[in-house]
């Protein structure tokens, strides 16, 4: 598939065909979405490029799931979610934090403004 045009669309094809054959549904509104509902419990995955994120609060699901990609497809488990799609995501006691602080960082860095002065901008 490598090299072709449509290499990504077949592949995104070949991935989408293995999780409906674990029994994973495609969002209608967002197709890169796929949610699995088993007896009250909800795993979900959602996949960009080649960055994917799998969450729910089935552990069992998970992991098995995570076996089954495995065999499907060359894969390495990164760990906890800590940047996805240029958001950072933290976690304390008072729940999840998500900020952009690093890509902002970046693009300031890019354009040449790491030193510009901060200034307030009134707005409702």
């Amino acid at each position: 598939l490598y090299g072709l045009k449509q290499s990504p669309r077949a592949w995104f094809g070949r991935f989408t065909m293995a999780m409906k054959n674990n029994g994973f549904k495609q969002c209608n509104s967002d197709h890169t979405l796929f949610l699995k509902h088993r007896k009250g419990k909800v795993t979900s995955l959602i996949i960009y490029v080649d960055d994917m994120i799998i969450t729910g609060n089935d552990k069992q699901e998970i992991s098995q799931l995570q076996d089954y990609l495995a065999t499907e497809f060359e894969m390495k488990d990164l760990g906890g979610l800590k940047y996805f799609l240029g958001i950072e995501v933290a976690r304390s006691q008072q729940g999840i934090f998500l900020s952009q602080r690093k890509y902002v960082l970046d693009l300031l860095t890019d354009t040449g403004m790491l030193d510009c002065k901060p200034a307030d901008t009134p707005i409702v």
